[in-house]
């Protein structure tokens, strides 16, 4: 395993993860999850598509269910700091043969549509609509009253390929890492807002999501959550939690949609906007690293996940495995 450089010399600055567009095939069902239950507030709803923010966004949606036969991930979302810095992304990423293509998004201003070496379909773009934020209208909080988008997780065959690409190409900083017995990069989290990680990849089939997270205000919105859920109809979405993670230090929950799609319920991490942070390295094995307690995670969470649309997943390539609960 080798560590890289983080790139401060990049034209463009990205400046956080931004939303994630799922397929769904139950726009009811999928209403009554993220916004009955969940607690996420519905911007707008069309014939085929619900958009979806948190509490404290501006930014018109974090979650777009689009109605579809088979779920799916459409796309994952980063927002970029001004125009000019899509228009330098695209010429650098051009530059090393990397596919890119303008796409025209509802909501959203220019957007570009990436689809990584490793295979991932990533959007990027710098205005989105705004609208009224709910923070101070506390009569609008719900469910768990969920108040941003946090991360993403992704499935990826080559965990040190992909670690190089987000880091070299996009300028992403290492904050966390795991590692095998024989020092093969197994895991990392990258960031660029400032908390743990905006990207995280575990070593798996891929390109997959493993999962999309929302940051809420404690844990006991956590257990809140955990309460509604199992009284009305939704326990057997409980897939892992609540716990506190090794990495991250984040208490967390992972529940699943009506369609399968992993959510993580996330909070509690920590400050990460040093250039000179040092990243933490993980023993692979040690049972700490996954949930600080010592309780390992069921083996669903190490081999499920969400397909991109129309992207063919191919085998990880390393054999190695963390500790899960049989």
């Amino acid at each position: 395993m080798a560590l890289v450089p983080h790139n401060f010399d990049l034209p463009f600055n990205i400046i956080r993860c931004s939303h994630v567009e799922y397929a769904v095939t139950d726009l009811d069902e999928s209403h009554k999850f993220y916004v009955d239950i969940l607690g996420l507030i519905e911007t707008e709803r069309t014939e085929n598509t619900i958009y979806l923010r948190g509490l404290e966004e501006q930014q018109h949606h974090s979650y777009i269910l689009k109605k579809a036969e088979e779920p799916s991930v459409l796309a994952v979302g980063f927002k970029v700091a001004f125009e000019k810095d899509l228009d330098a992304l695209k010429t650098h990423l051009d530059s090393i043969n990397v596919d890119t293509e303008w796409v025209s998004k509802y909501a959203e201003d220019r957007t570009l549509r990436v689809v990584s070496p490793q295979g991932f379909i990533l959007e990027f773009y710098a205005r989105m609509k705004k609208v009224p934020q709910k923070l101070r209208e506390y009569k609008a909080y719900q469910g768990m009253h969920p108040q941003r988008f946090d991360h993403f997780n992704v499935f990826t065959p080559n965990a040190q390929e992909t670690y190089e690409f987000f880091v070299s190409q996009l300028g992403f900083r290492l904050t966390e890492y795991s590692t095998t017995e024989k020092g093969e990069m197994w895991a990392a989290w990258m960031h660029r807002k400032g908390n743990v990680h905006d990207m995280a990849l575990t070593n798996g089939d891929g390109p997959r999501l493993h999962h999309s997270a929302i940051w809420v205000p404690t844990a006991l919105n956590i257990i809140h959550l955990l309460d509604v859920m199992s009284t009305t109809g939704y326990v057997n979405n409980i897939e892992r939690g609540p716990g506190r993670h090794g990495v991250s230090n984040a208490f967390f929950l992972y529940i699943l949609d009506p369609d399968g799609h992993r959510i993580e319920i996330y909070t509690c991490d920590y400050l990460t906007v040093d250039p000179d942070l040092e990243p933490l390295g993980w023993d692979l094995r040690d049972p700490q690293r996954q949930t600080l307690w010592g309780a390992p995670a069921p083996r669903s969470w190490f081999e499920n996940g969400s397909t991109f649309i129309n992207t063919k997943v191919k085998k990880a390539t390393m054999k190695a495995r963390p500790i899960i609960a049989d």
